[in-house]
């Protein structure tokens, strides 16, 4: 059996170094789904991951993935989902992978293939500690409130989820079943949203965690309007300052070593990173995914397409295929 180094104030993450095994492989994945489940953030150290290695432990957990669109992501596996993380040699405030869209993934796999030598940490936040630090007024202000996407289609889009680019009033107002979007059409242009809770219950633990694309989409894109809260309103900027600053004092940074492995619960933990100080070292592996043993989720349609196989769902117009 590995080494395993349960979590301890100011690592919450499990940390889990080779005994007798040879490769990440030989873990029992029963004790693997079993830690996760508790703990929702396991760091494997030691083993040295590579790609194959990289694609076939998270393949073991996860029967279907999605591919993030985002700029700036390489191919290292393409036919597998297998990315580079975004580019660029900013800091990144604390999110859960693709929390802009419905189909969030239930699992984050980060694997380091060349760790940088200075900087470069990638953070993990756990959601629920974060609302348990919140100020009581924040807390009880995103209390029972939700947050709504809206964001704009293309004739590709409207095909994919409608079966029509250029659909009626009538199939916008009754989308089919599996679509995870609603529709409106204002004036000369169609816009889909979506709603999700504010604060929100993750699939292993039955308490209230923050995780959305608020903070990533306030202090790194600059926006305020996108998501807005159930009534159409900004989140006030108070609550985020608020926010921001909880989950700042409990991130902890993952420092990176060649060969490590991380796995985050995706309902739970949110990441980021800090600055970059020299891109051409640093390269991590990403893959995101949907777990065989995840619970029904309320807020997703039944039999979601994400389930099904893998998900590559339509790119805006201007990114590459």
């Amino acid at each position: 059996m590995p080494k395993i180094s349960l979590p301890e104030p100011g690592r919450p993450q499990v940390l889990i170094e080779p005994a007798e095994e040879r490769t990440i492989l030989a873990i029992d994945p029963a004790q693997i789904i079993a830690l996760f489940k508790a703990h929702g953030a396991l760091l494997f150290r030691g083993f040295a991951a590579d790609v194959g290695q990289f694609r076939s432990f998270s393949r073991l957990f996860c029967p279907t993935s999605v591919i993030n669109e985002s700029p700036g992501r390489q191919p290292i596996d393409p036919t597998h989902n297998i990315h580079t993380v975004d580019g660029g040699t900013g800091a990144f405030s604390l999110h859960p992978e693709l929390s802009r869209e419905p189909w969030k993934p239930d699992v984050a796999f980060f694997a380091c293939l060349s760790p940088p030598s200075q900087g470069g940490a990638t953070l993990i936040c756990d959601g629920v500690a974060l609302v348990r630090t919140l100020p009581d007024v924040v807390r009880r202000g995103l209390e029972h409130r939700r947050l709504l996407y809206i964001k704009p289609t293309w004739p590709e889009l409207l095909e994919f989820w409608l079966g029509d680019p250029n659909p009626s009033d009538a199939l916008l107002d009754a989308p089919p079943s599996d679509c995870p979007y609603l529709f409106r059409r204002l004036e000369d242009q169609i816009v889909r949203f979506f709603t999700r809770p504010a604060l929100h219950r993750p699939m292993f633990i039955d308490e209230p965690a923050f995780g959305n694309f608020l903070l990533f989409a306030r202090f790194n894109n600059n926006r305020r309007d996108f998501p807005v809260l159930d009534d159409g309103y900004p989140v006030p900027e108070a609550w985020l300052q608020a926010i921001k600053a909880a989950g700042d004092s409990i991130a902890v940074p993952i420092a990176w070593h060649i060969g490590d492995l991380l796995m985050l619960d995706n309902t739970r933990f949110m990441h980021g990173r800090t600055p970059i100080i020299d891109a051409k070292e640093r390269l991590i592996a990403t893959y995101f995914g949907y777990v065989g043993f995840a619970k029904p989720d309320p807020e997703e349609p039944a039999d979601p397409l994400w389930r099904r196989a893998d998900f590559y769902p339509p790119f805006p117009p201007g990114l590459p295929r």
